[in-house]
């Protein structure tokens, strides 16, 4: 059996730049990309297979069509999207529904995600969360533009992590690449959008401002993240979130120099993200190389294999919903 190989869908974004060219060495489209969808099932923003029998795929008709390579699961739709994410302008300032509110309004599913950060200019920060402490002070604030007493601003270096639930007030800011993992959700309201004029039909984009109050938590409160750190042969495993904290999915950082012989670990498939170095996976007999900005998943009939070389991973799997 072989892990499925994945190429990104590109977004072009007012707010984008070129490191997907640069750092990863994407083939990307010209002018501003700020988004890599590089494991996406989502609707027809999809990534596509690039190796073996399923080549040419998209990862949607894929786990339509073989679900036992998803370990036949209940989701109709696959559950997640992992995307890098590059700021070369300060992003639009959102918050996203829960899955509550956005099926009776949206006909979608929720939106909670998390980021790790891969690359922070000096200086750079994220918006994270808000200091109104009613619906009526945050309601207040918004229609008065008081955005610098509302917004809470967090400084941010390489190797940060954020999780971001549904109802979280949140921007990426200029200066900032990070790898994004959430659920397959694009429902977005935005908030603020700093007066910017789109050039192409030279109007301000669309606010979302009562929804996005409709939807926020009030107040913000920061997740409590059990964070936690093991060794397992030559790779070093850092657990960023899991359920209960993330009912939507679990995240790992893993360092390895070396050899981690390792399995799905009751997982029903892993999502595997190459973010620093390069190596190879193995399994039954065939190995694969990876290098930065590789994407794959390991299906729920490869249940153990190796991953051997000097990189940083970042690996997901679905909750347990």
């Amino acid at each position: 059996m072989e892990p499925i190989f994945l190429k990104p869908y590109f977004r072009p974004k007012i707010w984008g730049g070129r490191k997907l060219n640069t750092i990863f060495n994407y083939d990307i489209p010209g002018g501003k990309v700020g988004e890599a969808w590089i494991i996406s099932g989502y609707k027809d923003d999809a990534s596509v297979v690039t190796n073996g029998e399923f080549a040419g795929l998209s990862l949607r008709d894929l786990y339509h069509q073989q679900p036992e390579l998803f370990g036949n699961p209940k989701a109709k739709e696959f559950p997640l999207l992992v995307k890098f994410l590059d700021a070369n302008d300060n992003l639009s300032v959102q918050v996203h529904p829960d899955d509550d509110y956005a099926a009776k309004v949206e006909h979608d599913s929720g939106k909670t995600e998390s980021w790790y950060v891969l690359q922070a200019d000096p200086g750079a920060y994220l918006i994270y969360g808000h200091n109104a402490h009613s619906r009526e002070e945050l309601a207040k604030m918004i229609e008065e533009g008081d955005w610098d007493k509302l917004l809470r601003k967090v400084p941010i270096k390489e190797g940060d992590f954020f999780y971001v639930p549904a109802g979280t007030i949140h921007a990426l800011t200029k200066g900032s690449l990070v790898i994004e993992t959430q659920q397959s959700s694009d429902v977005t309201y935005r908030l603020y959008d700093y007066d910017r004029v789109d050039s192409k039909t030279g109007q301000k984009r669309e606010l979302h401002t009562q929804k996005s109050i409709d939807v926020t938590t009030v107040p913000h409160v920061d997740p409590k993240l059990n964070v936690q750190i093991h060794r397992d042969q030559d790779a070093q495993i850092k657990t960023l979130v899991e359920p209960p904290v993330s009912p939507h999915f679990y995240l790992w950082q893993i360092d390895l120099d070396g050899q981690w012989d390792s399995s799905l670990n009751g997982h029903p498939y892993l999502l595997v993200s190459v973010i620093k170095g390069e190596g190879k996976l193995k399994s039954e007999g065939q190995e694969w190389d990876l290098k930065l900005g590789s994407n794959l998943i390991i299906p729920n009939e490869m249940k153990n294999f190796t991953f051997t070389g000097k990189m940083r991973l970042v690996i997901s799997a679905p909750g347990e919903e």
